[in-house]
């Protein structure tokens, strides 16, 4: 991608800009896409043990988007990228297809520290740059902080940073936090952004949540999901529980067995989404996977984590029974797009699987 140099007052100002003087609105994942941005893996703690199977994971991922769409990849430095090349290469990736950019990162999440790519009034797409703070959880996330703008000089996209109604600091938010439907609908958590665990933003109320989408992403409504799933390190990421996958549709990871943690989670997620149904919506339950442990550890392994791009659709599989149902349903539901299970029993061992590491840029007019 091109880059543009713009004066650093420019820069300045195109991060402090009101986004709703620029009338933006985030598409749904659906949207026509630019490119898909992840960033190679390298920091060895995250998959304690078993960092040496996930380059191949990753490798097979851009295998499959890079035929639908670009794929923009981070690399932590010049060797990261190298190793990146040559496993890309081997898996018969098409080079032309794809970025390789040396950006220092702490993790690979880009779900969570990259912007979130919505569209202006004027059809620009626009770099909403919440602040990251390694989920309110871990102290090594400097360089992630500043993965929002070395994307835009990578790209010449504008650059917003929220700021809080109440306060006037930045925004702290996690893509992973927020799910939307395109049209003005948003999902999210109380687990995530309410509870008194993992604080993003302390005094930050409902209402100022609210606010802060109406004014960066356009959302006119937005609907409260109580708990995430069980193993989530992020405290309540929507993106492991519930997806849309049309204006109407939302899928939801339902768990049949009262035994099972997710159950009651699932059942009262399921009670509140019921209550949202006067707003034209249609539930579908798609299961969990049989638990995933490692070291004695619940993992959050769940089927909704998948990645939506242009012409396909990533799902992650775990080697379970459900692997089936999961994918069959989701191809039911998404029948213009090829559906592709991806082998995440490795993955989620990171505690993340294919949405966590994906973050999509909008085509501009999307």
């Amino acid at each position: 991608m091109p880059v543009r140099n713009e004066p650093a007052a420019s820069r300045r100002d195109a991060a402090s800009a009101d986004a709703t003087t620029l009338g933006a609105r985030m598409p749904a994942e659906w949207a026509r896409h630019a490119a898909t941005w992840i960033a190679w893996p390298h920091h060895e703690p995250d998959w304690p043990g078993k960092l040496g199977p996930i380059p191949w994971v990753y490798a097979e991922i851009v295998r499959v988007l890079h035929a639908h769409e670009r794929v923009e990849i981070l690399c932590h430095n010049a060797d990261v990228r190298e190793a990146a090349r040559t496993h890309l290469v081997s898996h018969g990736v098409a080079l032309a297809n794809v970025g390789l950019h040396v950006v220092p990162n702490d993790r690979v999440w880009l779900r969570d520290s990259a912007p979130t790519g919505v569209v202006g009034r004027d059809g620009r797409t626009l770099l909403v740059n919440w602040r990251f703070n390694a989920w309110a959880k871990y102290d090594n996330y400097q360089l992630d902080a500043e993965v929002g703008r070395a994307i835009e000089g990578i790209t010449g996209l504008r650059r917003v940073e929220p700021v809080r109604p109440d306060n006037g600091q930045r925004v702290v938010l996690e893509g992973g936090a927020i799910e939307t439907n395109g049209e003005g609908i948003m999902l999210v958590t109380e687990e995530c952004l309410l509870s008194d665990v993992q604080v993003r933003n302390p005094g930050l109320s409902r209402e100022g949540y609210e606010q802060v989408f109406r004014d960066y992403l356009g959302i006119r409504e937005t609907i409260w999901l109580g708990e995430g799933c069980v193993g989530d390190d992020t405290h309540g990421h929507i993106d492991d529980i519930a997806r849309f996958v049309a204006p109407d549709v939302v899928v939801l990871a339902y768990e049949e067995d009262p035994a099972d943690d997710n159950h009651a989670r699932s059942l009262d997620n399921l009670r509140r989404l019921e209550l949202a149904g006067g707003r034209g919506l249609r539930v579908v339950k798609i299961p969990y996977p049989r638990p995933v442990v490692m070291n004695g550890e619940r993992l959050p392994a769940s089927y909704a984590n998948f990645y939506i791009a242009n012409g396909v659709v990533i799902v992650p599989t775990f080697n379970d029974p459900n692997d089936r149902i999961a994918l069959n349903a989701l191809a039911s539901l998404m029948p213009d797009r090829q559906v592709v299970g991806i082998h995440a029993v490795d993955l989620v061992w990171g505690l993340g699987t294919l949405h966590c590491l994906t973050q999509q840029q909008p085509a501009g007019g999307a």
